[in-house]
């Protein structure tokens, strides 16, 4: 299987895996909130969020692992490559151990006046605390095989074990109906359960399938170069990371002292929408990032500049597809999932959703910047720029300001690191700002443009129940015209006409 052909198929691996979890994740969500109730719900997005604020480690040392293994496969150094996975596997046993003693030290701290949780309601979330720490602690010894498949480009796997997990959580939502203990604690061993099958099936496969993989994490195994190499970059990484987790979670922690929990039910609806979502941009993420570290791995860094380039424009406009109908539709959509419409929940999901599209816009540069290795620098001029969000935020409500007036400050800040991202490479890495303006930019204007103005025509025009399904299909073939005559370059449209006829002449014969 040729790169082109690999990409695509990892990308329709991974939207038919956000499809499907997609649909799942919606109706799972309605059937618990109604389950626990706005309180409980309240709680543990609250409590949860707590927890992923320190998450982003994960996340961290799986892009960390990545890279590296990606890195040195374009350079053919299978020796490095079990080098660097063995000693990332040794590494993430050890942080998440000491992870998880910080965590369970805080908890005095946090659940004895810090947090704004009903005092009926206190012993449940520490439970829940718990139990989420040993879930992320599962998921951090999880990172270097997930690390593995992203790398290797066996997105399928990665897919499949994805829907699986989508439709365990979907079948919890249903028992939790039923259930007959508390059901914020059973929610929460619910969900550590399915953490634990992750680990399991992920695990279970690398091990036969990929050598570098059959290894224990042993001292024997420490090698203090590429442990430098792996604590280096993840250590920006985190950083990295832990300013976007900050700031979304910061937020969340910031309206809870100005609103309590019944606002962090809405929060916490918005960011489970916005997470589902997520999963459309970052099937491409996946797909192409690979290939564009392991460009650069074999020195072409004008391929790697290319190929960051398109993993813009198609995250974005995959994202566009989804968001913008979302964007006219949000009411009707949440009170067709949720029954009910919460409150600040419309204003709050338009800004989220507004600014992960301008987030889309730059993110290729993001995934050049990891090929080249420059990420303390990028961490300390991009994203700190994000934390600089949580005391503009708190400022303004601590004036009186209206929630809109918060999310608007949300959304500048995200603008600003987007378009940072431009000079920043230009100085790095060579990029070309006309050339990319054109080559991004200029090439998903006229899509965007038209998307909006049919999904308004719709919305202007007509007025029945469930029109978000007719503006929604509207969105779709309108970009799938725009999309081909204005977005895609000559060359990928003649891709693409190549693609199909030998897929049409493999039928055929």
């Amino acid at each position: 299987m040729n790169q082109n052909t690999r990409i695509i198929v990892n990308t329709l691996a991974q939207h038919l895996r956000s499809l499907l979890n997609i649909s799942m994740s919606l109706y799972s969500t309605r059937l618990i909130t109604s389950a626990l109730g706005d309180m409980d719900y309240g709680v543990y997005s609250l409590v949860a969020g707590v927890v992923v604020m320190l998450a982003f480690v994960t996340n961290a040392m799986v892009v960390t692992t990545q890279r590296q293994l990606s890195f040195y496969h374009g350079q053919c150094r299978m020796d490095k490559v079990r080098c660097m996975f063995a000693n990332s596997l040794l590494l993430h046993v050890v942080l998440g151990a000491l992870l998880a003693f910080v965590l369970y030290g805080c908890e005095p701290l946090l659940f004895n006046g810090f947090l704004n949780i009903e005092p009926g309601r206190i012993e449940a979330a520490v439970v829940v605390y718990r139990l989420v720490i040993v879930a992320l602690l599962l998921s951090f010894v999880t990172a270097p095989y997930r690390a593995i498949f992203i790398a290797r480009e066996n997105i399928v796997y990665l897919s499949v074990v994805d829907v699986i997990d989508g439709v365990f959580r979907l079948l919890a939502a249903v028992w939790l109906l039923h259930c007959p203990f508390d059901r914020l604690i059973s929610y929460a061993w619910l969900v550590t359960g399915i953490t634990a099958f992750n680990m399991t099936a992920l695990v279970a496969w690398a091990v036969p399938k990929f050598e570098e993989s059959r290894v224990l994490p042993r001292p024997a195994h420490f090698n203090r170069k590429a442990m430098g190499e792996l604590l280096g970059f993840a250590g920006w990484t985190v950083y990295s990371l832990g300013c976007i987790i900050g700031r979304t979670q910061g937020v969340n922690l910031i309206l809870n002292q100005f609103f309590g929990t019944l606002i962090n039910m809405a929060y916490g609806i918005v960011q489970q929408i916005f997470g589902s979502l997520q999963f459309v941009a970052q099937a491409v993420v996946n797909a192409i990032s690979p290939q564009v570290i392991k460009a650069e791995g074999m020195g072409d860094r004008r391929r790697m500049l290319a190929m960051s380039e398109s993993l813009s424009k198609y995250a974005y406009l995959l994202l566009a597809v989804v968001v913008i109908p979302l964007l006219f539709e949000m009411p009707a959509v949440l009170l067709w999932w949720l029954g009910k419409v919460p409150e600040y929940a419309v204003v709050l999901a338009r800004f989220i959703l507004i600014a992960a599209l301008c987030d889309q816009l730059t993110i290729g540069l993001g995934t050049a910047n990891q090929a080249i290795g420059q990420i303390r620098n990028y961490s300390l001029t991009i994203n700190s720029i994000k934390l600089l969000t949580l005391p503009a935020v708190w400022f303004a409500l601590w004036r009186g300001e209206s929630v809109e007036v918060v999310m608007w400050i949300y959304l500048a800040f995200e603008c600003i690191c987007a378009i940072g991202r431009l000079p920043f490479l230009k100085y790095t890495a060579g990029l070309s700002i006309g050339h990319y303006a054109k080559h991004v930019f200029g090439r998903v204007l006229v899509p965007s443009a038209t998307i909006i103005v049919a999904c308004w025509a719709v919305v202007f025009m007509a007025n029945f129940p469930y029109r978000f399904l007719v503006t929604g299909c509207v969105s779709v073939v309108t970009a799938a015209v725009t999309v081909w005559f204005f977005a895609l370059e000559d060359a990928e449209r003649r891709f693409v006409v190549q693609l199909l006829r030998n897929r049409l002449k493999n039928y055929v014969d």
